[in-house]
């Protein structure tokens, strides 16, 4: 890769080297049986969409050391992109959401395959649950035999083992917070666990592990990487209920629906009136919603200012992330690609 960052040729290097190696694992199961065939199949598509904004902050992490480009860090990068997919088949299945990129979620899928077969629901429930630990697990094979040297992975290890506890924390989270009180303060905290930290900061730390990077360097990563995780997810909230699913691939109303512990709905809860809070109240939860429900919930929170503030946060999260480039000592590429990467990830339509 050459030193000018090239968002497009990175994602065809990555999205290449994980087909190649979940058609390979997708070929060991269906020779243990071919009735496996549908939990291959899935395994295979649920990794095959993205902009592998993960491998790029790994990738990054590790340039930003002054180490060169290199085959085996990419394959490590890649990584991320499975703990990714594994994290995406449990939250669509956890969720109960019927629909991710415009198709129908693993879940979902897998109960159409299984059509005419007693508890079809219950057994596609169970086999998307299992190909996402299967995602999990790929993706520490995968880091395991990326090629790197055993020092530089044991660097990393640590780094990798609180990147699965506080991924799973933050999943616990949400769940324990789903249908409660709306508390910004909560929802941030399920922001930063479940989304924020394996987003950006820990894949930027573990590049950075790899590469022996300095405890300053490394300090300097996280300070960006952690409030970019954040306006990350922020940008996800707006999207969820303001994005046209013609754009985000999922319904607008899902996390109304779910009463899920959103910023968005938290500010808009904290802003409100109590006349107001009363119609959240009745709407929050709600399955029966339509398209008159999203109009409304629209035109309440741009009234209590709630979008507003959210695009505030990220914002001012962005600014401060980037900011926290300056005086690290890493390259011009480097701080150049973390720039447009910090852009990309939150000034986004999908």
């Amino acid at each position: 890769m050459s030193e000018r960052w090239d968002p497009t040729a990175f994602k065809e290097r990555v999205d290449t080297l994980l087909r190649d190696f979940l058609a390979e694992e997708a070929g060991h199961l269906v020779r243990i049986d071919p009735a496996l065939q549908p939990v291959a199949d899935h395994l295979q598509r649920a990794a095959g969409h993205g902009k592998r904004l993960r491998a790029a902050f790994c990738y990054w992490g590790w340039r930003a050391a002054d180490q060169p480009d290199s085959d085996a860090l990419l394959r490590a990068a890649a990584s991320m992109e499975l703990v990714h997919a594994a994290a995406i088949v449990h939250d669509d299945l956890i969720d109960d959401s019927p629909l991710r990129h415009h198709l129908p979620t693993v879940h979902v899928s897998l109960e159409t395959a299984l059509a005419g077969r007693p508890r079809a629901r219950a057994a596609a429930r169970s086999l998307a649950m299992l190909i996402g630990d299967h995602l999990m697990a790929l993706a520490g094979q995968l880091f395991a035999v990326s090629g790197l040297p055993a020092a530089y992975l044991a660097r990393a290890r640590p780094m990798w083992a609180r990147l699965a506890r506080e991924l799973v924390a933050g999943e616990c989270l949400e769940i324990l917070s789903t249908g409660t009180g709306p508390d910004p303060d909560v929802s941030m905290k399920v922001v930063r666990y479940k989304t924020a930290k394996y987003t950006v900061e820990q894949p930027l730390l573990i590049g950075g592990l790899l590469a022996g990077a300095s405890p300053a360097l490394r300090a300097g990563l996280s300070a960006y990487g952690m409030p970019l995780g954040e306006a990350f997810q922020l940008r996800d909230d707006l999207l969820g209920l303001f994005g046209e699913p013609g754009d985000t691939g999922k319904d607008s109303l899902d996390d109304i629906r779910g009463h899920r512990p959103t910023t968005l709905l938290a500010k808009a809860w904290q802003a409100a009136l109590p006349a107001q809070r009363e119609h959240l109240a009745r709407v929050f939860g709600r399955r029966d919603l339509g398209e008159e429900q999203l109009r409304e919930m629209r035109e309440l929170m741009i009234d209590l200012e709630a979008p507003q503030e959210v695009e505030h946060m990220i914002t001012s999260r962005v600014r401060e992330a980037v900011g926290h480039l300056d005086g690290l000592g890493m390259s011009r590429h480097a701080r150049g690609a973390l720039t447009d990467l910090a852009r990309s990830a939150t000034d986004r339509r999908t």
